[in-house]
């Protein structure tokens, strides 16, 4: 029998819903959100249950580097690779266990996420209240709406994304780590589109002065074709991978560069992006089959 988050979490899933403060609806004012100390220990306690010996994070050296420019003053992105909705708490439990600044910089990252993770389940919300968030209306969302959902929503994506951008620009140089998944989705196997960046990364890029990339190898939370609560799970060897920090300028200057002329050069970042961190992935995925 395929164990599943219900299954095997119900106890921790009931907890975290009692628990839970989480805004079930998003607009304009409430976009920012705290991370919240009294779920934390639940996502924790699920994930140290999948974990497997040889299990860790490489790289804290580029991530303490990171960090130390954020708190110089300058705009820092992490850009994750994206399997589960449990990637933000293998990537936050992962630092807090790697010692050295780990602690600090699980503590400095504010996620960017989709607003779905508070609107479509109190399940997934009570999870997702664990970690600050910048909540946005992803603008895929709309793509083949009616045109009479579209003239009611639109206005709303509006708000809540000019207000998710001042709460970035805001936060991004009080010495946080803004964390962006730049497929958007996560990967499917079998569905390859759901590795491709999305145009809007770009944006991120140019607004930015460091970034590091990270890739995760190793799954412990599957994706299913039913809602998060149905992701089967499965116990592995999982490592969280920090490459160095790069300059955001430097990147997407050399990638516009080479860029064709009739190419777009916003989705070139995107897909450059991508291969990159497939790139650490494999490289990754060789040392993780060591441990």
């Amino acid at each position: 029998m395929v164990e599943t988050l219900n299954t095997a979490f119900g106890k921790q899933i009931k907890e975290a819903v009692s628990r839970s403060n989480a805004s079930t609806v998003i607009t304009e004012h409430n976009v920012y959100q705290e991370g919240d100390g009294n779920i934390l220990p639940l996502l924790d306690e699920m994930v140290e249950a999948l974990l497997l010996p040889g299990s860790g994070l490489d790289g804290l050296e580029n991530l303490e580097d990171l960090l130390a420019k954020a708190e110089s003053g300058k705009s820092c992105l992490l850009l994750l690779e994206h399997y589960s909705n449990m990637d933000l708490s293998i990537f936050s439990l992962m630092a807090r266990k790697a010692g050295g600044r780990g602690k600090d910089i699980s503590d400095a990252v504010i996620a960017i996420a989709g607003m779905k993770l508070n609107e479509d389940n109190p399940v997934v919300a009570a999870f997702a209240s664990a970690y600050s968030r910048i909540v946005i209306y992803p603008s895929r969302s709309l793509h083949g709406k009616p045109e009479e959902i579209k003239k009611v929503e639109l206005p709303r994506s509006n708000a809540i994304n000019l207000a998710a951008l001042k709460a970035l620009n805001q936060k991004k140089v009080e010495g946080k780590l803004i964390l962006v998944f730049p497929s958007g989705t996560r990967y499917r196997p079998g569905v390859p589109e759901t590795k491709k960046g999305v145009r809007e990364i770009d944006s991120y890029i140019r607004s930015f002065d460091y970034l590091c990339f990270v890739a995760l190898n190793g799954e412990i939370l599957h994706v299913q074709k039913t809602d998060m609560m149905n992701d089967a799970v499965s116990k592995d060897v999982v490592r969280v991978t920090a490459g160095p920090v790069i300059s955001c300028a430097e990147f997407r200057e050399k990638v516009r560069a080479a860029a064709k002329e009739d190419e777009d050069k916003k989705q070139a970042v995107a897909d450059t992006i991508m291969i990159e961190l497939e790139k650490m992935h494999i490289t990754a995925e060789t040392v993780r089959l060591r441990h």
